[in-house]
C-alpha cells in the first residue's frame, strides 16, 4: 500500500501556493506571522451576515445577498488607526466590499495593491472571514492570491480553519496536488490538521479517483488519534464508489457500521451511486429495496440513481412511474435539473424524440433552470435521428442563455449534420470549434469521417483520419468501422483491405463491430469469398460472431443464391447458442423458400414465433413469395387473412406479392379491394403492383378501372418499365376504347416514356382489329418518324 511523505520532507518552494520571496530555510518560529495585533475592542456586530436585497422593477431581477462588515477602522489598534486617519488612498471597506472589488480585477491584476488600501487588513481576526468569502465565491485564482497576500502581513497567524477553506477549495476545483501541498504546509507552520482537515484531502483524492491514496490518508488519520467522523467515512465511500469500486465502498461501510458510526442518507446514496458507478445496476435496485424497507425516506439524488439505473436496465415504465411520483404536489423529493435530464435521455435512446422536447419544455415551465448538459442531451437527442434544423435551434438557444458551447455541443451539431447528409455544414462546424479554441477529441473526429463516410466521400473521410493522427489523437476501432462502412458504400474493393491493413498496422484489434463492418463491405461489393473468410478468421481472434454478423452473412448468402450456405450459417448460430433476430428468421425462410422446402419453413416460422420474434412484413413477404413459388395460392391466402388479423403494416412489396397470389388463385376481384386499400393507407403504387392491378382487370374485363388507372400512372409514365406499358396498351385495346388507346400512347411519347417496336405493334394491331385507319395510318407514320426524330436531337 502506498503511503503519503512525510510532512517534513515537503519544502516551501515545492509548494506552487507560497509566495516566490520566502525562503525555503524560513522557520515558522522566526517568521514575522507570529506577531500579535489585538483589536481595540470586542465588537460582535461586526462578524454578523446582513442581507441585501436588491430589486431591479424595470428589468425584472431580484438578487439577495449576504454583507459582512468585519471590523473597520474605529475597532483597530490606535497606532493604526492614525497611520491610515489622514492617508486619502486607505479605504474603510466591509469585507464583502473588498471581495467584490477583488472579483471584479483579472487575477493577473494587482490585488495587493488594492488590499493594501483597506484599512481592515491591520485586524488578523477579518483574515478567516475574507478567505471564507472569497472562497465561498469559488474562484480559486484570486482566493490562492489573497491567500499568499495575507502570509506576508505581519499579523498573519497560521490557522488551520484557514487552511481547512483553502483545501476545501482546491477539492472542488480538482486540483489534488495544490490541496495537497496545503494539508503539508500547515503542518510546517505548526497547525494540527483536524478531521475536517483530513475530510477535504481525502474528498479531493476521491475526486481525482485516486481511492487508494484517500486510503492511506485514512490510516494517516487514525494513527494522528483523529477519530473519523460520519463525514469521514462517506468521502472515503465516495472516493472508492466515484472510481467504480464499489466491492471496497461497501468494505468501508462495513468498517464504518462495525465502529459504531451508523450511515446516513448520505451514505445509501453514496453506496447506490457507487453501484451505479460500477455498472451494478440491478444491486443498485436490490439496495434501494433494503432502503425501503428500513423505512429510510429517499430524497431527489436517491431517486435520481435509481431512475438512472432503470434506464440502463431499460425498465422504461417504472422509471417513468417514479419520475411522475416525484412530480405530486404532496412528494418531499421533487425532480431537479437532473431528474429532468435523465428522462430526456432515456426518452432519447428510445427514439422518442417528441418526448424529449415535452419534457425539457416541461422543465422549463416548472422554473428549473436548465444546465449545459441538459441542453447536450437535447441536442444529441435531434442529432441521433439527423434532424438538423431541430439541433441548430438547441445550439443557438445555448448561446443566447449565456453558455459556452463545449466540444460535447460541437459534436452533436457536427453529427446532425452528418446524418442529414450535409457533409459541408459538418466541416463548417469542425472549423468553427477549432476557431473558438476548442480541441476536437476522438469522437468528433469519428463523427466527421462518418458524416463524410455516409456520403460516399471516402477521400475527405481518409484525410480527416490522418488529420487527426497529426493532432496527436490515435484513432481507434470505431474509426475504422467508420471507414470501412464507407469504403462499402463507395464500391471500393482495394480500400477495404488497405484499411484493415492500416488497423493491423496501427496495432487496432478489430471488434465484432469492426467485423461486422468489413464483412457488410466486402458483401456490397460482391467480394463473397473474402466475407466469408474474414468470418472464420474471428475464430482465432477474441472477437466472436454475435446477431448482427451472421444476419449479414446469411442475407448475403440469399443475394448471391448461396441457399444452402445460408442454411449452414443459420445451424451455427443455432449452435452458438446466438440470438435470433427477425431479420435472420426473414433471410433463412426466404433461403428455404427458395429451395422449396415449405415443410421446414413452416417449422422454422413456428419456432420464430415460439421464441418471442414478433414476425414483421419482411417474413411474411418471404413466406408469401414461397408459397406463390409453390403454387400454394390457398395458404398465401390465408397468410393474408393472419396478417390482417394481427395489423401487420403493408408496403409494396408485399402488397404486390399478394396481388400475384390473388391473379394465379383466380380472385382478381381481390386485388382491385387490395389496391383501394394502398390508396386509403397512402402505400405506393409500384410497377409490380401495377401491373397486377392490370393483369386483374384484364381478366374481369373492367375497362373502367382500366381507364382510371391510366390517369393514376400518368405523372410516372417518364420512369415506368416498357413491359408495363405494352400491358395497359393491350389492355386498352381489348376494351375496344381506340381513342382511350391512342390519347394514352401519344401521352407516352410526349413525356419521354421508353417504347419500343412490340409497343407499335400492339398500338396498330388492335387499331388495325376495330378499322380505324386514320389512327392506323397516323400511328403508322410515328413508327418510323419519332425513331428518326429522337436519333437527331
Amino acid at each position: 500500500m502506498q503511503t503519503l511523505p512525510t510532512p517534513v520532507n515537503i519544502l516551501h518552494s515545492r509548494n506552487p501556493l507560497l509566495p516566490f520571496h520566502q525562503s525555503t530555510t524560513t522557520s515558522p518560529s522566526t517568521y514575522p506571522g507570529n506577531l500579535r495585533i489585538r483589536s481595540k475592542a470586542k465588537n460582535e456586530e461586526a462578524f454578523k451576515e446582513r442581507k441585501q436585497v436588491h430589486v431591479d422593477y424595470d428589468k425584472g431581477i431580484h438578487d439577495v445577498s449576504l454583507n459582512i462588515s468585519g471590523l473597520k477602522k474605529d475597532d483597530i489598534s490606535r497606532r493604526y488607526r492614525l497611520r491610515v486617519e489622514n492617508d486619502k488612498f486607505q479605504k474603510d471597506w466591509d469585507i464583502s466590499q473588498v471581495v467584490n472589488r477583488l472579483l471584479k480585477l483579472n487575477h493577473w491584476e494587482d490585488c495587493d495593491a488594492l488590499l493594501n488600501r483597506w484599512v481592515g487588513r491591520f485586524a488578523r481576526k477579518n483574515f478567516p472571514l475574507l478567505i471564507r468569502e472569497i472562497t465561498q465565491r469559488g474562484s480559486i485564482e484570486h482566493s490562492n492570491h489573497v491567500f499568499r497576500w495575507m502570509k506576508n502581513q505581519k499579523n498573519y497567524v497560521a490557522r488551520v480553519d484557514i487552511y481547512n477553506m483553502m483545501i476545501r477549495l482546491q477539492a472542488r476545483h480538482n486540483r489534488t496536488d495544490q490541496a495537497r501541498g496545503l494539508f503539508f504546509e500547515m503542518q510546517e507552520w505548526r497547525c494540527k490538521p483536524d478531521a475536517e482537515s483530513y475530510n477535504a484531502l481525502i474528498n479531493v483524492h476521491g475526486r481525482a479517483g485516486q481511492w487508494r491514496w484517500a486510503m492511506n490518508i485514512m490510516e494517516d488519520m487514525l494513527r494522528a488519534a483523529i477519530p473519523p467522523s460520519r463525514s469521514t467515512y462517506n468521502n472515503l465511500i465516495n472516493a472508492c464508489g466515484s472510481s467504480g469500486n464499489w466491492k471496497e465502498a461497501l468494505k468501508v461501510c462495513r468498517t464504518m457500521t462495525e465502529n459504531g458510526v451508523g450511515p446516513d442518507l448520505v451514505t445509501h446514496n453514496i453506496i447506490l451511486s457507487a453501484y451505479k458507478n460500477g455498472a451494478q445496476y440491478s444491486k443498485a435496485l436490490s439496495y434501494f429495496g433494503l432502503m425501503k424497507g428500513t423505512g429510510i425516506r429517499p430524497d431527489t439524488t436517491t431517486l435520481n440513481i435509481v431512475i438512472h439505473c432503470l434506464v440502463k436496465l431499460e425498465k422504461i415504465e417504472e422509471a417513468v412511474k417514479i419520475f411522475i411520483s416525484m412530480r405530486d404536489k404532496r412528494t418531499e423529493s421533487p425532480p431537479d435539473v437532473v431528474t429532468f435530464t435523465t428522462i430526456i435521455h432515456m426518452y432519447s435512446s428510445c427514439g422518442q424524440i417528441e418526448n424529449c422536447k415535452a419534457v425539457f419544455d416541461t422543465m422549463l415551465a416548472e422554473g428549473l433552470k436548465p444546465s449545459l448538459i441538459s441542453y447536450n442531451v437535447l441536442l444529441g437527442a435531434y442529432a441521433s435521428r439527423g434532424m438538423s434544423e431541430e439541433a441548430l435551434s438547441v445550439f443557438n438557444e445555448i448561446k443566447q442563455k449565456g453558455f459556452r458551447p463545449d466540444v460535447v455541443s460541437y459534436t452533436s451539431l457536427l453529427c446532425a449534420y452528418g446524418r442529414s447528409r450535409q457533409p459541408d455544414k459538418a466541416r463548417d462546424v469542425y472549423y468553427s470549434m477549432k476557431n473558438n479554441r476548442l480541441k476536437p477529441n476522438l469522437v468528433c473526429y469519428n463523427a466527421l469521417i462518418d458524416a463524410y463516410g455516409a456520403n460516399g466521400m471516402l477521400t475527405e473521410a481518409v484525410e480527416t483520419l490522418r488529420e487527426m493522427e497529426r493532432d496527436g489523437i490515435q484513432p481507434n476501432v470505431v474509426s475504422i468501422c467508420t471507414l470501412l462502412a464507407a469504403s462499402g458504400r463507395c464500391g471500393r474493393k482495394v480500400d477495404i483491405d488497405t484499411i484493415l491493413s492500416a488497423s493491423k498496422s496501427r496495432g487496432i484489434e478489430l471488434n465484432t463491430a469492426a467485423y461486422n463492418a468489413a464483412i457488410g463491405s466486402f458483401l456490397y461489393v460482391g467480394e463473397y469469398d473474402k466475407a466469408v473468410s474474414l468470418y472464420k478468421s474471428m475464430g482465432t481472434k477474441r472477437a466472436k460472431p454475435d446477431s448482427v454478423t451472421f444476419n449479414v452473412l446469411i442475407s448475403g448468402c440469399c443475394k448471391f443464391g448461396k441457399y444452402d450456405e445460408a442454411i449452414e450459417l443459420f445451424s451455427a448460430m443455432i449452435d452458438l447458442a446466438v440470438p435470433i433476430s427477425k431479420e435472420v428468421y426473414s433471410s433463412v425462410i426466404s433461403a428455404y423458400g427458395q429451395q422449396g422446402q415449405l415443410e421446414i419453413l413452416e417449422s422454422v416460422f413456428a419456432d420464430m414465433k415460439m421464441a418471442g420474434c414478433t414476425p414483421d412484413v419482411v417474413t411474411y413477404t418471404s413466406i408469401l413469395n414461397a408459397y406463390i413459388g409453390a403454387e400454394k395460392w390457398e395458404k398465401a391466402m390465408a397468410l393474408f387473412d393472419e396478417m390482417e388479423t394481427i395489423n401487420i403494416q403493408l408496403d409494396s412489396i408485399a402488397c404486390s406479392a399478394i396481388m400475384r397470389a390473388f391473379n394465379k388463385g383466380g380472385n382478381p376481384t381481390n386485388v382491385l379491394a387490395l389496391a383501394k386499400q394502398m390508396r386509403e393507407r397512402k402505400i405506393s403504387f409500384t410497377d409490380t403492383v401495377i401491373y397486377e392491378m392490370v393483369s386483374a382487370c384484364s381478366m374481369l374485363r373492367d375497362w373502367k378501372t382500366a381507364v382510371d388507372l391510366v390517369e393514376l400512372i400518368e405523372p410516372s409514365f417518364p420512369v415506368i418499365s416498357v413491359g408495363l406499358i405494352n400491358q395497359l396498351l393491350r389492355l386498352l385495346g381489348k376494351s375496344g376504347k381506340s381513342d382511350v388507346m391512342v390519347k394514352f400512347f401519344y401521352k407516352l411519347v410526349a413525356s419521354g416514356a421508353q417504347i419500343n417496336i412490340f409497343t407499335y405493334s400492339i398500338l396498330l394491331k388492335n387499331l388495325l382489329a376495330v378499322g380505324n385507319w386514320r389512327k392506323y395510318i397516323e400511328a403508322h407514320t410515328h413508327k418510323y418518324i419519332i425513331p428518326i426524330y429522337k436519333s437527331t436531337r
